[in-house]
């Protein structure tokens, strides 16, 4: 059975530290995709990815990379849409997790609050990341961990 891939939407992302330690503890490999700045490490269970600066590179990068029963880490609702469709465990860095039961409220709620910023009603201001956040991230992260690892392989798919 092959073992789950965590992939980060690794621009901005508060919680990479806390992706290590979890993957760590579950002996999964890590694969951070982002358009520059990251971290060089020497552990073979942590890739990096350095994508283009054009728009939407990382999240493209990961949607065709991610399979089935990955876990994928972003803040970004469509790449979480599209991850989910996939069939991927996926969790926001504040621990909010998508499924199939979810996503369709979050991608109406982030349509909604963009026609807000546009239309000037809403300022776009986002609340700190707490200490709070981390610790529903961790537990988040650890439970979609031991789903993907439980999961039954998925069935081969025709291209």
């Amino acid at each position: 059975m092959n073992e789950p891939v965590i992939y980060v939407d690794a621009d901005a992302c508060p919680v990479k530290d806390e992706v290590i330690k979890v993957a760590e503890r579950y002996g999964l490999v890590v694969t951070f995709v982002a358009n520059g700045g990251l971290r060089v490490s020497r552990d073979p269970m942590i890739r990096n990815v350095i994508v283009s600066n054009k728009m939407d590179a990382a999240d493209d990068w990961i949607a065709e990379n991610a399979k089935a029963n990955d876990v994928v880490i972003t803040a970004d609702i469509p790449l979480a849409a599209r991850t989910v469709a996939t069939g991927c465990h996926v969790v926001s860095p504040t621990g909010r997790p998508f499924d199939e039961t979810s996503i369709g409220m979050a991608v109406a709620m982030r349509n909604l609050k963009q026609h807000l910023r546009e239309t000037g009603e809403d300022r776009g201001f986002n609340a700190s990341f707490t200490h709070r956040d981390r610790s529903t991230f961790l537990s988040a992260l650890d439970t979609a961990v031991r789903r993907a690892k439980n999961a039954p392989p998925a069935a081969p798919q025709n291209p």
